[in-house]
């Protein structure tokens, strides 16, 4: 780290709302571009500042500020240069000199401790003199803060956030609650605060330290997939995180609830501990779920004439299970559809939307994700959208800072007679709630997808939560049919997921298998399929082709085979810009993926004359788009999507992408590509599992090809081990149902 000293010349640009500020700082006749995060900063301001000169690759060489503090101008020309810069409402050039003329190198003394004798000075009034006073107290106010919080190894961007946050008060929230500062300001986790909380001389088993580590903890759990924890499950993990004992907690979990921050049930003698904003969704949705699911008797003659009239005009005949789901799905506010690939729930689908045509009913086909939607679109035909396009999501979060907002609720409901909802598997609690909230008790809700694919990437696990606890029609469709059986992709997800033993063909044409046994041969070949072989054999682009692994970490995971595929597929270029993040290069043309909700990021459509005709909100976590400009003088990265949505990032944001080419199985959850290459060899048995490789497998629409260990590929089909998910929406089903009876 180095050191500078000097005027703010000019702020070239700043952002208000989290003072990122771009500067020129003055240091005799140079002039020195830095940048840094400010609560408060005004052109004149003399500043000594700590960072280190980084290389921007359009502005150049520049300071990057990790601290800095404000020198009081300490003579009268340093002062009246302050003043005359505009720092203080309501003092220009002119009365800058007055005031300097007046008290010389005591004005800033007299400013703070005699605010009132700046009357004395022409042109001021008393009430302009403590308005004046009132500005620099304010002014000093937050550069103290900014020293303070730097005390305590907080970044600039963060001290900014805190100050805004709790102004004068962050010093009670600092030494007495650290902790506090989790729950109220993005960025600041668990693990930061204790940090702040052992430097403010907070005991290690404080209640503020206990308490929050419980918060975190069930937090945590959520990003893991569960609503809830086991309340053993929890007592460990947070003796885990705090390094101490927890047998004296059960007062704190109890204060807890009773605060409603908690919620503790007991369901067959076992304590689920949730946060409440998860168990109320989930009491929520099950109320919702009942309340839609009314039985509306329908004459079987005419059903029967009526799916009998779309099979002859149709050209396909439906049998008994795919009839019987055409009828419940007539009959009822709501039922599930589950089956495997091959099994015709496309078919279904497909005859219960011209059934409700002909009965003159409006619907609306969604799924969880663009490629869902676009795969809806195209085999049904009919218009599909993502569930939150549907919903109209409004790009505001709400005050949970995890919940997103959406323009159709229960004020104002979706409008159609039917709602048909595919790839149930990836709807999280979260989505489910606010979905059920826009739908009018009345409508006829439709819940299609494969109960044996990975649970939802959010909390939850809604589909296989609902089928288990047995409320709801359900039609589970398990015949493979004869085109279906033809492919060996779809006979041998089925027997993945039987736990059959699988013997890859040699002639196969959709099953490939290609044995290799160590990590450098397998990523070979990995390339050579991907770069070569594949996208003429499938006819589809070499960007469409898809690497799975079951993993981000090692020689075959995520990380290092991105790094590999983007050297092969889109080496560096003199013609391509690239922008750095963290380890990680981004080039234009690469193929990268959104890893974290945005739902106030914009997109458009533009036409062939770059003219938009669509535009919206929203990018969600699993998007795979590719990387169409680089722009370093605006700092911005543009994407296009799916559905050729273009998304327009700032460097700042850009930690929000990843390369693509390969992904985890659990990202690919909805989406369907030509040709899918696995690299297996070896890896935790805890995520080399059936369930985990029946999903890659059934990703694939013309090809998929398994590049490693046999011997791995035979271990994943017999291990049914599955990562338990703690979810409660059952028990809250089966408690209301108890209620309705």
């Amino acid at each position: 780290m180095a050191q500078l000293e000097g005027y703010i010349e000019r702020i070239v640009y700043r952002n208000e709302e989290n003072g990122y500020s771009v500067l020129i700082i003055g240091k005799g006749s140079e002039e020195i571009s830095a940048v840094g995060f400010f609560p408060e900063i005004t052109e004149g301001e003399y500043l000594e500042i700590t960072g280190e000169v980084v290389q921007h690759p359009v502005y150049g060489e520049q300071w990057k500020i990790t601290s800095y503090q404000f020198v009081v101008p300490s003579d009268s020309t340093s002062t009246e240069r302050y003043l005359a810069s505009g720092a203080i409402k309501g003092i220009k050039e002119a009365l800058a000199k007055r005031i300097v003329k007046a008290f010389g190198d005591e004005t800033f003394r007299i400013i703070e401790e005699e605010p009132e004798r700046l009357a004395e000075v022409k042109g001021i009034s008393e009430r302009k003199a403590r308005e004046i006073a009132a500005q620099v107290s304010e002014k000093r106010d937050a550069r103290k803060a900014m020293i303070f919080l730097q005390e305590y190894g907080i970044t600039l961007n963060l001290a900014a956030k805190i100050y805004q946050q709790y102004g004068q008060r962050l010093y009670t929230v600092i030494k007495e609650n650290p902790y506090q500062l989790a729950d109220d300001i993005t960025g600041v986790g668990f693990k930061m605060a204790d940090e702040i909380a052992k430097k403010s001389g907070i005991a290690v088993n404080s209640q503020f330290r206990i308490r929050s580590g419980i918060i975190y903890t069930l937090q945590q759990a959520a990003v893991q997939g569960h609503t809830y924890l086991p309340m053993s499950q929890l007592l460990y993990q947070v003796s885990e995180l705090l390094q101490m004992e927890m047998e004296d907690s059960e007062n704190d979990l109890l204060d807890m609830a009773v605060e409603r921050k908690l919620i503790i049930k007991t369901v067959e003698e076992k304590q689920q501990v949730y946060l409440s904003q998860y168990y109320y969704m989930e009491l929520n949705t099950a109320k919702m779920l009942h309340d839609l699911n009314i039985r509306e008797e329908t004459p079987e003659e005419r059903m029967e004439k009526i799916v009998t009239k779309i099979e002859k005009e149709s050209g396909f005949e439906l049998d008994f299970i795919q009839k019987l789901a055409v009828k419940e799905a007539i009959r009822n506010g709501l039922t599930i559809i589950t089956g495997g690939p091959g099994t015709g729930k496309t078919t279904t689908i497909n005859t219960i939307i011209r059934y409700f045509i002909q009965e003159g009913m409006d619907i609306l086909l969604a799924a969880p994700t663009g490629r869902a939607a676009k795969r809806m679109t195209e085999t049904t035909g009919y218009e599909a959208q993502t569930i939150h396009r549907m919903l109209e999501l409004t790009g505001t979060v709400e005050s949970d800072r995890s919940t997103m907002s959406f323009s159709r609720n229960e004020e104002n409901p979706l409008e159609a007679d039917v709602i048909i909802i595919d790839e149930m598997s990836m709807v999280d609690i979260f989505l489910m709630h606010a979905l059920l909230k826009a739908v009018a008790v009345g409508t006829r809700l439709i819940l299609v997808g494969d109960v044996n694919q990975l649970p939802s990437v959010g909390a939850g696990n809604v589909l296989k939560d609902m089928i288990h606890s047995h409320s709801f029609p359900t039609v589970k469709l398990t015949k493979i049919f004869r085109q279906a059986s033809e492919s060996d992709i779809i006979v041998n997800a089925h027997k993945i997921n039987d736990g059959k033993e699988v013997i890859p063909r040699k002639g196969s044409k959709d099953f490939l298998f290609i044995q290799r046994d160590n990590p450098g041969t397998i990523m070979g070949a990995t390339i050579t399929l991907v770069r070569d072989k594949l996208p003429n054999y499938v006819k589809a682009a070499e960007r469409e082709i898809q690497v799975l692994t079951p993993m981000r970490k090692g020689n075959l995971g995520v990380d290092q085979i991105n790094r590999e595929l983007q050297q092969a597929l889109n080496p560096p270029d003199s013609s391509k810009k690239e922008h750095k993040v963290g380890e990680i290069i981004l080039r234009e043309g690469d193929k990268v993926m959104q890893i974290k909700n945005n739902y106030q990021i914009e997109w458009e459509v533009l036409s062939k004359y770059n003219i938009p005709v669509d535009k919206g909100i929203g990018v969600f976590n699993g998007d795979i788009g590719f990387i169409c400009e680089i722009n370093e003088f605006a700092e911005q990265i543009i994407v296009e999507f799916d559905e050729k949505r273009r998304v327009t990032y700032d460097f700042k944001q850009s930690d929000e992408l990843e390369l693509a080419y390969a992904v985890t199985i659990h990202k690919s959850q909805g989406s369907e590509y030509p040709a899918v290459v696995l690299p297996l060899l070896s890896g935790p048995r805890m995520l080399m599992t059936r369930n985990l490789l029946y999903t890659a497998v059934t990703r694939a629409k013309s090809c998929v090809c398994i590049v490693g260990s046999l011997k791995t590929f035979q271990d994943m089909i017999h291990n049914e081990q599955e990562q338990k998910r703690y979810s409660g929406l059952k028990d809250r089903i089966k408690e209301l149902e108890g209620g309705l009876q």
